[in-house]
């Protein structure tokens, strides 16, 4: 018996390649939209966030450590330092604590010059407690959750930079710790293109520590 030869169209596997390459760039293409559309909503609540100042009584003021100059707050450290001292002041809370650890300084660290520096200011010792061993804003908020959970307190009002605040509070959350964000004074970047990108840079550390939260520095 003959067998019939079996025909193939010349172009039907081009066809089936062809289909498989165009769903692979459409969904490259989505994939790429959808990262996009979320780090743009990400920054927009980053600077809603930095927008909004909301001090309130709470159990300790926590002051997020910047650089440090030979054991003098750099002007940035300062800002939040004066910052965090007047709500001390306003009674807003009856602890101030200040975070950072030394980075290549081999005298110095960020909690240490922030604590002596409000100290210099007549903030009483008894009201100051400085965490010193942080290397990152996220380990800054677990060595200041473990602090305030062996203290029984539960709130705090987090002084740091604008675009700063948002990641931070989320930080917190995540030791059970409630935070309420109040930015230093001018730390908003001036210009349009600043303030798009300050919180572009901002929501991307927050969305990596959001992926890869063990090994992001923050």
């Amino acid at each position: 018996m003959t067998s019939i030869p079996r025909v193939v169209a010349p172009n039907a596997g081009k066809r089936k390649h062809g289909g498989m390459g165009r769903f692979a760039l459409w969904a490259v293409g989505a994939i790429a939209t959808s990262a996009v559309v979320i780090l743009v909503f990400t920054a927009a609540a980053i600077a809603r966030q930095g927008a909004v100042d909301e001090a309130r009584s709470a159990d300790a003021i926590v002051v997020f450590g910047a650089a440090e100059y030979a054991g003098r707050p750099s002007p940035v450290y300062r800002a939040r330092l004066d910052h965090g001292f007047d709500l001390f002041e306003q009674g807003r809370a009856p602890l101030v604590i200040t975070t950072g650890g030394a980075g290549a300084d081999p005298r110095f660290n960020e909690g240490g010059v922030g604590r002596d520096y409000l100290a210099r200011r007549g903030v009483p010792d008894s009201s100051l407690i400085a965490e010193t061993q942080g290397s990152d804003t996220a380990e800054s908020a677990q060595r200041v959750a473990a602090i305030l959970h062996v203290n029984g307190m539960h709130s705090i009002v987090a002084v740091s930079d604008a675009y700063h605040i948002f990641r931070i509070k989320r930080l917190m959350a995540r030791q059970g710790i409630s935070a309420y964000g109040s930015p230093r004074s001018g730390s908003v970047p001036r210009t349009t293109s600043a303030r798009i990108s300050a919180a572009l840079r901002e929501a991307v550390s927050y969305l990596f520590w959001r992926v890869y939260p063990a090994s992001f520095p923050q």
